[in-house]
């Protein structure tokens, strides 16, 4: 199948979430003094796909008990933002919907201009980053193993990569990597992270080879992770590397959404079986919701010849591909060999084509 044209460049703008049409007014004009357009959200709902992704989020004083109720996550550089006499109390409500600043008005006028402003000078996507999610449209479909095959991928081509395990029941993706022991911060270590997180400091924490760094579990007993700790995660990434691929779990948690609408794109791996075209319904009424771009890649073999493009329209989604069976991959795996490490094979060339569609950047040679 021919490729689809790679993305073009985006820039991802400041979310404000506010019914109250005076209050807008004003912050549509700081915004054009800040030089950066926004989106507007009237309520909760119409916010949730676009909250986690925004690198600014305003939340208006008519909409803040909205916000709370709705259980938004958590997440950084988001503002509650209303006039003189309409935020009492305003620290508390800020605090339950996890907002890190209280702007008044009209006094917090110039301390927002320069937060637009920040967002207007931000590189395209809202920060240097493409994201990507993949889920299995069943137990064992190979979304780990295609995760990290387009992160391997993508450090081959010198893009500075972060691999996120976001699936604590998959065993970890640092032994897909044949990575388990490297030295590194896992996930236990994040969960009580609220905040915005400095990207070098995550980066030298994580265990890395050459451009590629992971973030994955460790083998101690299962933690919950936190969708704060996540969205704290996805938006330092966003900031420091070129690309950030997720192998998220068929059973959404908070965390998971939170990852998942962070993402560019999202690639639901299927293989070509009936059942598991029917469990794979199931995962995309879940995921669908969370993020626009949706596709599916049908795993061979198909043993009851059915087609991709079968599979495909029974799911209502694109075809992003098709990964041909490759016997060496399962030796490859158990001798701790990275998937795609190679370049070579239908896993790699696959890869290499989803990443051509996300990039424009050209394949280099093996690092």
């Amino acid at each position: 199948m021919p490729p689809r044209t790679p993305l073009p460049p985006y820039r991802r703008l400041p979310l404000l979430v506010t019914a109250d049409g005076d209050l807008l007014d004003e912050l549509l004009r700081l915004a054009a003094a800040g030089g950066t357009e926004v989106e507007l959200a009237a309520d909760p709902a119409a916010a949730r796909a676009r909250w986690t992704p925004a690198p600014l989020v305003l939340v208006g004083a008519d909409q803040a008990q909205a916000c709370l109720r709705a259980r938004l996550p958590r997440r950084p550089r988001t503002v509650l933002v209303g006039r003189s006499g309409q935020l009492d109390p305003g620290t508390r409500i800020a605090e339950l919907i996890g907002a890190e600043h209280v702007a008044t008005l009209p006094a917090a006028e110039p301390w927002l201009v320069d937060r637009f402003a920040e967002c207007a000078g931000e590189p395209p996507g809202g920060g240097p980053s493409r994201v990507v999610a993949v889920l299995g449209g069943r137990g064992g479909a190979g979304a780990s193993v295609l995760a990290g095959g387009l992160a391997v991928t993508a450090a081959r081509a010198r893009l500075r990569t972060l691999l996120v395990d976001a699936d604590p029941l998959g065993g970890g993706l640092d032994l897909v990597l044949g990575w388990e022991q490297l030295e590194g911060l896992r996930w236990p270590g994040l969960t009580g992270t609220d905040g915005r997180v400095d990207p070098p400091s995550l980066v030298r924490a994580l265990p890395s080879r050459g451009d590629l760094v992971v973030l994955s579990w460790d083998r101690g007993a299962l933690r919950h992770l936190p969708a704060e700790a996540m969205a704290a995660t996805v938006d330092a990434a966003r900031r420091g590397r070129d690309m950030v691929v997720l192998d998220l779990p068929r059973h959404l948690d908070d965390a998971a959404v939170v990852a998942l609408q962070a993402a560019d794109r999202a690639l639901i791996v299927v293989p070509a079986e009936l059942r598991a075209t029917a469990a794979a319904a199931r995962v995309v009424a879940v995921a669908a919701p969370h993020c626009a771009d949706l596709a599916v890649i049908v795993r061979g073999p198909a043993p009851g010849r059915l087609k991709a493009g079968e599979v495909a329209r029974a799911l209502g989604l694109p075809l992003a591909g098709t990964l041909r069976p490759e016997p060496g991959l399962c030796r490859g795996l158990e001798r701790g060999e990275a998937p795609a490490a190679s370049g070579k094979g239908p896993l790699a060339a696959l890869c290499q084509r989803l990443l051509d569609e996300l990039t424009d950047v050209p394949a280099a040679g093996a690092a």
